[in-house]
């Protein structure tokens, strides 16, 4: 699957899921013609960059696409992930806190309370006639839990890792190279993220998986790639936005 813009991959993974504008309205709470104006790569209607990175993480949640990819995206094409706010710049005290002046313990109402202690103790003992003693529970030994035999642990067997740029059986092995920096997302047949985030020019890495191996490239034309030892070349042109998948046996 090819795109140009976010926008017309937000509709291309609609149209694919089967979804109508209503359906995703519904799912994400987003007003149809707010998500008319996203397939257009229009974010005016979204009230600011941050409505609109929330907009477009939830509607790429909900027809299946990366939220987190597409968001990185937004920030590219739009200067940048927004700066944190100091809690201090935003929170200040407009007045000052006095703290009340520490005073001294009450002896007198502490003597008053000892006192009266002192006489219901008295009492108790003149009319109640309790015995002084204290009765303790007997306590009975538990006996000790013997300990189990330790095994002797299995010998481990040791594998011999395979070479780089090689696979191995149901393996895929996917090495690229950036000749300028570009935005790369990888993701096995699992759905689970190997690598998320910027190859900076001149940078080479290598991902292993079972299977296939999926990759979005934030510009096409900027990597070069190679599969199980195969040079594929360039996956697409200067500044295109691609996704490619490649198998065990044939890219």
């Amino acid at each position: 699957m090819q795109e140009q813009s976010i926008g017309g991959m937000l509709r291309s993974a609609r149209e694919a899921a089967g979804l109508s504008v209503a359906q995703v309205s519904a799912a994400t709470r987003i007003r149809e013609p707010i998500i008319h104006r996203l397939e257009q790569d229009d974010y005016e209607e979204c009230g600011g960059d941050f409505y609109a990175r929330g907009h477009v993480k939830a509607f790429a949640k909900a027809v299946g696409l990366d939220p987190d990819a597409l968001v990185h995206l937004y920030d590219q094409q739009h200067g940048g992930a927004p700066q944190p706010v100091r809690a201090a710049s935003v929170f200040q005290a407009d007045r000052r806190v006095t703290m009340r002046e520490r005073r001294g313990p009450n002896w007198s109402m502490a003597l008053v309370a000892a006192l009266a202690v002192v006489v219901v103790i008295g009492l108790v003992r003149v009319f109640g006639g309790a015995s002084d003693q204290v009765r303790t529970a007997d306590v009975q030994p538990v006996p000790a839990v013997p300990e189990a035999p330790r095994k002797h642990p299995a010998k481990e067997t040791k594998r011999r890792p395979a070479a780089a740029g090689q696979a191995g059986p149901r393996q895929v092995v996917v090495r690229v190279k950036a000749k300028r920096t570009s935005y790369v997302h990888v993701r096995d047949a699992d759905g689970r993220r190997l690598f998320a985030g910027d190859l900076k020019a001149g940078t080479v890495s290598t991902w292993r998986a079972q299977r296939e191996v999926a990759l979005l490239f934030g510009d096409a034309g900027a990597v070069s790639v190679q599969v199980n030892g195969r040079d594929m070349g360039k996956p697409g042109d200067r500044g295109e936005i691609i996704r490619r998948t490649y198998g065990v046996s044939a890219p």
